[in-house]
């Protein structure tokens, strides 16, 4: 069929969006699918029709219905030092982002660690979830399943594992009963994959043979107790994905220098805005804006974008300790990837390059940097605060003026 003939097809109702691809290839299919939107609303998508993305294998795992790429500003920021158990060295942080001021404030961040020796960072925790939700006959009930389910941990681990040579079924827990429901978290490790579609493969196999052993019937392979693309207190508390720290101890003078203020001014804002300022507000997010750095991470290097709100979550750590200044950054739930999903994508897998984190093995490594770039990015705004320079650097850089 010619283009014409699709499009007609389309707007009479007879071809579906989905079938294109059916009369013609992938490449000739994505530009009849945006001519298409085109004409039904009468704009012409002139910027969309431009890209470099291989959209046959994109359409592949990471997108449907295709009909072109978006672009977002990518800047980079650095070098920072980073002193960690796998990031060793300077690197050069690839942030895509809209937002004025935010490169220009992570950069200026990166010189005040680099300059007082680097970051420290660890990973404290690593882990992927999944929590499906079952019910029983009753409370009673309940409790023989979850009683089945500590007893019969071997057995479920096996099953969970015959779905993956990658992830590994650590533990069950909690599990928790609300009435005849059940909520059992299974908690893996995955390697350098994000791993939710590993966790709930795996999960799906494990409820098979829970189903039939206990009779307990399955609601949905995820009860939200996972707890997954949400914030949540579980994730803050028990971590999710990668569990991470990062700290500087800055001399008074560089402070002073670099961030324009001062320690015990620095500390002082910490105080009143992350961490009384957040309580009043019921925030689980005690810090000022992790989900900047995270996302622009995220939509750099291919990440799974809804988990920027799980990245939202921690806790940052200023003290004035002999006139200098120690900074911390605490991120309990950051899920990341250096394999599969969009950091196959062209332009997510350069940015994973610039960062030398690409590929198998990488993953730890990639996580050290990413907490480094938040305590740069946190760092440096807290300075701003104390300072009062937020507002100037949002109409110089934010405005353009």
């Amino acid at each position: 069929m010619i283009q014409e003939e699709i499009i007609q097809g389309l707007k009479e109702g007879k071809i579906k969006l989905h079938e294109i691809e059916k009369y013609t290839s992938i490449e000739e299919a994505v530009e009849i699918r945006r001519l298409f939107i085109e004409r039904i609303t009468g704009k012409k998508l002139e910027h969309i029709s431009k890209y470099s993305i291989d959209m046959e294998e994109a359409q592949k795992k990471n997108i449907e219905n295709p009909i072109g790429a978006i672009q977002i500003p990518l800047g980079v920021a650095g070098p920072i030092k980073i002193r960690g158990e796998h990031a060793k060295g300077k690197f050069y942080i690839p942030l895509a982002t809209s937002e004025g001021a935010l490169v220009a404030s992570v950069n200026r961040g990166c010189s005040a660690i680099t300059e007082a020796g680097g970051a420290t960072v660890r990973i404290t925790g690593d882990k992927m979830t999944r929590a499906p939700v079952l019910r029983t006959e009753s409370i009673e009930e309940a409790l023989k399943v979850r009683e089945w389910i500590r007893e019969n941990f071997k057995k479920l681990k096996e099953a969970a594992e015959s779905t993956t040579r990658h992830g590994k079924l650590i533990e069950i827990d909690p599990i928790l009963i609300v009435g005849p429901y059940l909520y059992p978290r299974f908690v893996f490790t995955t390697g350098d994959s994000m791993g939710m579609n590993m966790v709930t493969i795996a999960t799906e196999k494990a409820m098979k043979l829970l189903t039939r052993e206990t009779g307990a019937h399955l609601i949905a392979l995820s009860g939200n107790a996972c707890v997954d693309k949400k914030p949540a207190a579980l994730n803050l508390i028990e971590g999710r994905g990668k569990s991470l720290t990062a700290e500087v101890k800055i001399p008074a003078k560089i402070v002073e220098r670099t961030l324009k203020t001062t320690p015990k001014a620095i500390q002082e804002v910490n105080l009143a805005k992350n961490f009384a300022g957040s309580a009043i507000s019921g925030s689980m997010g005690f810090n000022a804006h992790y989900a900047n750095i995270i996302g622009a991470i995220f939509l750099a290097t291919g990440q799974d974008e809804a988990h920027i709100t799980e990245g939202s979550l921690g806790i940052t750590i200023a003290e004035e300790i002999n006139g200098d200044l120690y900074f911390s950054v605490t991120l309990p739930d950051v899920p990341l990837a250096t394999v599969g999903g969009g950091t196959r994508l062209e332009t997510a897998s350069e940015c994973l390059e610039i960062m030398g984190v690409k590929g198998s093995g990488k993953v730890q490594k990639f996580a050290e940097i990413v907490a480094g770039a938040v305590l740069a990015g946190e760092l440096s705004l807290m300075g701003a605060l104390a300072a009062g320079h937020l507002a100037r650097a949002h109409i110089r850089l934010g405005r353009g003026s």
